[in-house]
């Protein structure tokens, strides 16, 4: 095969030869893509403009939210262009920037999650020394190492897939996901990013057993709260968390550490949509619905922007529940 190192663009995977169904897919993406956005939006906005969540655990959802957002618009709007010119390319320098900026809000997303995980145990296990270790100084300085720990992740792996020699240009996939581009190689050099995704899902799995670790302290200072309400309170804060942490790592499992061989192209973007877009589009939808503060707040920014004579009785009943 030819040495195609130079290429200046790759070819992306077509998701059907007609037309009418091209357009199809494009008005789903478009649909789940706008109201990824759209929740997310919601979610950051609400924080920043409601002084009762001006707090360390909605200052990191926050963060989680951009990243949502970014990951999700790393990925979506190019293949929207893509169906709706009926085209399949993607310039190398376009692919390249698409795999960096996916391991970075990635790997920001993971460092984020593991950060609340630390949050919620400090504040459930040592209430009383929460605000001396929770401070605005320290919550900020974690959340810029989430972000730096997301860059190195990044360029870890865009330099040593980029390195590889392509015989190629041709992937199997609607965007340039990084096992697919692995793929194309013709030299050995592939067995560098081979053994970074390995080092990364050994990363992974500890960091995920460190949040596990954790969660056992909580829930078992938490059986041993006397109040009811203290435990749904405590719970009510702990369940989304650990429900987005379960979505990120077993989304991203299914579809990294399958096992190697000729997998259909229905069966790659499947695999995709389940690791890439379902987690963007679902974790605002499960804070919010298990987050009374998170529910009222997002109430007060709607109701009060758009409908403010129907805010006050939509507020209580949400506090009422």
């Amino acid at each position: 095969m030819p040495n195609l190192t130079s290429t200046l663009e790759f070819l992306l995977l077509e998701f059907s030869d007609i037309q009418e169904l091209q357009i199809i897919h494009f008005f789903v993406f478009l649909a789940v893509y706008l109201v990824a956005v759209t929740v997310n939006l919601l979610i950051i906005t609400a924080v920043v403009l409601d002084h009762h969540l001006h707090m360390p655990m909605y200052f990191f959802l926050m963060n989680l939210a951009v990243l949502d957002l970014g990951s999700i618009t790393v990925i979506l709007p190019k293949a929207m262009d893509n169906l709706l010119m009926n085209k399949r390319s993607i310039s190398f320098s376009g692919c390249v920037a698409q795999v960096f900026f996916y391991f970075l809000f990635a790997g920001s997303n993971f460092a984020i999650l593991i950060v609340m995980a630390h949050d919620r145990h400090i504040a459930i296990c040592h209430p009383l020394q929460y605000e001396a270790i929770m401070h605005e100084g320290a919550c900020i300085r974690m959340a810029a190492s989430a972000w730096i720990a997301g860059i190195l992740y990044a360029t870890l792996h865009t330099s040593g897939t980029f390195a590889i020699t392509f015989c190629s240009n041709i992937i199997n996939q609607f965007f340039c996901e990084l096992p697919q581009i692995v793929k194309l190689s013709c030299s050995d050099l592939y067995l560098i990013e081979t053994g970074i995704l390995l080092f990364s899902a050994g990363l992974f799995g500890g960091c995920f057993i460190y949040i596990i670790i954790t969660y056992m302290k909580i829930f078992a200072t938490v059986l041993r709260m006397p109040s009811v309400n203290s435990r749904k309170k405590a719970l009510s804060t702990c369940i989304p968390h650990l429900t987005v942490v379960s979505l990120l790592l077993f989304t991203g499992m299914f579809a990294y550490l399958r096992p190697p061989g000729n997998t259909s192209s229905e069966m790659n973007v499947i695999c995709a949509v389940i690791y890439a877009i379902l987690p963007p589009l679902l974790n605002p939808f499960i804070y919010s619905i298990r987050n009374k503060e998170i529910k009222t707040a997002l109430l007060k920014l709607i109701d009060f922007g758009l409908f403010p004579q129907i805010s006050s009785s939509k507020i209580l009943l949400v506090k009422l529940s």
